[in-house]
């Protein structure tokens, strides 16, 4: 009873902030981005776009819907001045496809990457509301600009001027400047929408595998030295996994993508180095901010075993289960039972799954299959199976798919 109480709440919740979102767009002309609790300047996507489309592609309704719509198509090509709502360089980036690094403005990689989630979030709500081609491709198009900021030779993302001429003084480990609270490293991966078309651009699996695992390797005290710290480098070369920094969001779902990629059994690999590691019990529980809730979040979605890394989809990318057995209690009266009946601290890589009894080889959960209620079974073992979820048909949504 508790539990279902507790649930119904939660979605009354989402509805209210919902509300919310249309009343501020309707009070002030624009949807915060950062709200405090009008609007803030602080950060630099425009996410109140992901937040709207998750909403509606997982099915809540009871709200205005329309006037958000609205409100994200004009905050797409609109900026309030001092604040981060709406978007900062919106001309720029929708003339050139990027916010070049020479007009005063910083953090443009991280702006650029961050546009075209949102510019792809904007898109897949309007072909949900059945919004006309003519409306919604120019979302569509733009979703690519990540490719824009793509150095092809470093395989990572780059800023560049208005010119088109990448940054001479580029180093992948510097912090800040271009990027926000991280590096190239933290935001090269922040292509939640098109992992495939990123795998692409790095040359196929193989290179971006080879991307990924680099991010380990590379010291982390490397980026340092060239500006003031600040607490989140302290976290990183203090938790000492290299150049991944779990303290800061912007590389927080990085892991996931192995499953984007071939090698699923690494995402279950360092899912559980990192939930061991750099999550504790004690006072310092944190390896760094918790930043309403989303380093929590990421701890319980990866102890049940999977994770939402593209809000505006309907899928759970799979990581490896923390515990034997877990139930949810969902608002509708139904259960999800997840068991792991042989999982423990050396048997972490998923030999096999079954959800409902039959054999499960793809790499995500869909929304809808967990809101019928769904019973997974692992079965864990303490070496990788490197055949299961490797084929085309188990790897998740990627935009270069439609």
């Amino acid at each position: 009873g508790a539990n279902a109480r507790c649930a119904v709440e939660e979605l009354h919740s989402m509805r209210r902030v919902a509300e919310g979102l249309v009343n501020a767009y309707l009070e002030s002309g624009f949807l915060p981005e950062w709200a405090s609790p009008g609007h803030r300047d602080c950060m630099v996507g425009n996410n109140s776009a992901s937040v709207v489309a998750d909403a509606y592609i997982k099915g809540l309704r009871g709200y205005d819907i329309e006037t958000l719509w609205e409100a994200l198509k004009h905050d797409a090509n609109a900026h309030l001045r001092g604040t981060a709502s709406g978007r900062l360089a919106y001309d720029a980036y929708n003339k050139l496809g990027y916010v070049p690094n020479n007009i005063g403005i910083g953090q443009n990689v991280a702006r650029t990457l961050e546009y075209a989630y949102n510019d792809w979030t904007i898109y897949t709500l309007g072909k949900k509301l059945g919004k006309p081609a003519s409306e919604i491709d120019i979302f569509k198009q733009r979703a690519l600009n990540y490719k824009n900021v793509y150095h092809p030779k470093r395989k990572l993302m780059v800023g560049k001027d208005d010119k088109g001429v990448f940054n001479p003084k580029f180093d992948a480990v510097d912090w800040s400047g271009e990027f926000c609270e991280g590096n190239s490293w933290h935001w090269s991966f922040c292509v939640f929408h098109d992992p495939q078309g990123l795998i692409d651009l790095m040359g196929g699996k193989k290179e971006f595998n080879n991307m990924m695992d680099s991010v380990f390797v590379i010291p982390g005290k490397q980026g340092m030295e060239s500006r003031g710290m600040i607490h989140e480098m302290r976290e990183m070369q203090v938790m000492n996994m290299g150049q991944y920094a779990h303290g800061n969001q912007p590389i927080q779902h990085m892991v996931y993508l192995y499953n984007y990629s071939g090698e699923p059994w690494k995402a279950q690999h360092w899912v559980r180095e990192i939930m061991d590691k750099l999550y504790t019990a004690g006072p310092d529980g944190y390896c760094g901010d918790e930043d309403n809730g989303q380093t929590s979040a990421w701890y319980v979605f990866s102890a049940l075993g999977f994770y939402p890394v593209c809000p505006g989809t309907d899928q759970y990318i799979l990581g490896t289960p923390l515990f034997k057995s877990a139930k949810l209690h969902l608002e509708n009266g139904k259960t999800v039972t997840i068991k792991a009946s042989n999982n423990n601290t050396d048997n972490r890589y998923v030999k096999d799954m079954k959800v409902n009894g039959k054999a499960f080889t793809r790499n995500y959960l869909t929304h809808d299959q967990l809101l019928k209620g769904a019973n997974i079974q692992y079965q864990m073992s303490p070496t990788p199976n490197k055949q299961r979820g490797t084929t085309e048909k188990d790897i998740p949504y990627s935009l270069s798919f439609e």
